[in-house]
């Protein structure tokens, strides 16, 4: 991930530079060429995706010049830095702390997320709710996609319950955990008193 912009890129090698400097770890070098379940841990592929995009934003130069930013959780701290609103470092380190936090949480107890396809969201809530143990309906991506978040004992009695119900599929996730659902609780704090401490800018645009 990103090895051919920072071959061609001087400007691009220049901030992956930066961000191992900052992070004080070698993280390009996890994203050239790590394992599987070395990207897949939550404090490396957190920065990883957003040095990604936001340096890829930073060497398209003039030719990103958007009238508003958004993103989809993560996505949202790039989006900050793509408008301004965040500087680069302090973007980086912000979700840096972020994803230690969820690690964290993560560690605490074994969790998971799983996409569902094909059911309203209210009957995935439903039967979520139903369920013992933590289950909920964490990201309302699009009518008929709505992904689960929780333990995964919880998560895995869901998805059962929900291809009883009619879904066209029940899709456990490659993720480090339960996202977007109350074992977060403890990162949220963390990520709170972080986000008190951040400096922000004017943004560019929206």
């Amino acid at each position: 991930m990103g090895k051919e912009l920072y071959d061609r890129s001087p400007k691009a090698k220049e901030l992956f530079e930066k961000a191992n400097q900052l992070l004080g770890f070698d993280i390009t070098k996890i994203m050239f060429e790590g394992t599987e379940e070395e990207l897949k841990q939550t404090k490396v592929t957190q920065p990883a995706v957003f040095l990604h995009s936001t340096i890829l934003a930073t060497v398209l130069g003039d030719e990103f010049k958007p009238d508003m930013v958004a993103g989809h959780s993560l996505g949202e701290l790039s989006a900050l830095v793509a408008n301004g609103t965040l500087s680069f470092e302090d973007g980086l380190m912000l979700v840096y702390k972020r994803a230690l936090a969820m690690q964290k949480a993560c560690e605490a107890e074994p969790s998971t997320m799983a996409a569902i396809l094909g059911l309203e969201d209210e009957v995935v809530e439903q039967i979520c709710a139903a369920v013992d143990g933590i289950v909920v309906a964490a990201n309302y991506n699009c009518p008929g996609q709505l992904v689960i978040s929780g333990a995964i004992p919880a998560v895995e009695e869901a998805c059962a319950k929900l291809t009883e119900a009619g879904a066209k599929r029940a899709l456990i996730l490659q993720v480090g955990g339960a996202f977007h659902s109350p074992l977060m609780e403890p990162a949220r704090e963390e990520l709170a008193a972080a986000i008190e401490a951040t400096t922000f800018n004017i943004p560019s645009c929206p």
